[in-house]
């Protein structure tokens, strides 16, 4: 399989700040973009990568698309806005996927640059029971996001990390998914190119 990470970056020596939007995306909506847009502008952030999680062998999700689908998708979103990368970095880390691990190998790969994670608020708050995370509060930047009833100030966790006043986005995948699934025509919550995927693949309606 081609390394993307190889073909993403610009030649030559480069330090870059990078912001990491982890996330199964199933399937990517507008929600999502709206937040990297933000981020890409307000976040101190040069180039913001979407990376798409692998399905976890040992948690099987009915409505889980297959990793190249989701990625494909991603693909079409992203594909006209340069400051916008897709990773699939982890589908060749071993399983499961922990953050640390992914930026651990991140940096080796590309020492120059500097890694910051981007987390919704819901996810920071459960933040203290992820692996090693005083590790990544050390090393990494965090960039949270809000998300409708999760208060960052719920965290149980130091203040190592930056809040992010982005628009408050009440969109999910899982509206998506059951809006399809009840026949819904919701082209206009998709980016361009994504909807007409799911339609002729017949995704989400069963």
């Amino acid at each position: 399989m081609t390394d993307l990470l190889n073909i993403i970056l610009p030649p030559g020596k480069v330090s870059l700040r990078i912001g990491l939007f982890f996330g199964s995306f199933n399937p990517v909506h507008i929600g999502h973009l709206a937040i990297a847009n933000y981020l890409v502008e307000f976040g101190n952030i040069d180039q913001l990568w979407f990376v798409v999680s692998p399905q976890n062998p040992h948690k099987k999700k009915e409505n889980l698309l297959n990793d190249y689908d989701r990625l494909e998708m991603m693909h079409l979103a992203v594909k006209s806005e340069h400051r916008f990368r897709v990773c699939d970095v982890e589908f060749r880390l071993p399983k499961p996927s922990y953050t640390i691990d992914t930026l651990a190998h991140l940096s080796e790969k590309y020492p120059d640059h500097s890694f910051s994670i981007i987390m919704g608020s819901d996810n920071l708050v459960n933040f203290h029971r992820w692996k090693n995370y005083d590790q990544i509060l050390r090393n990494y930047g965090i960039l949270v996001y809000p998300r409708p009833g999760f208060d960052p100030q719920q965290a149980q966790i130091e203040d190592n990390y930056t809040l992010i006043n982005a628009p408050l986005m009440e969109i999910s995948s899982t509206f998506i998914r059951e809006g399809i699934r009840q026949g819904r025509d919701l082209r206009h919550f998709l980016p361009p190119g994504v909807w007409d995927y799911i339609d002729k693949m017949g995704f989400y309606r069963a």
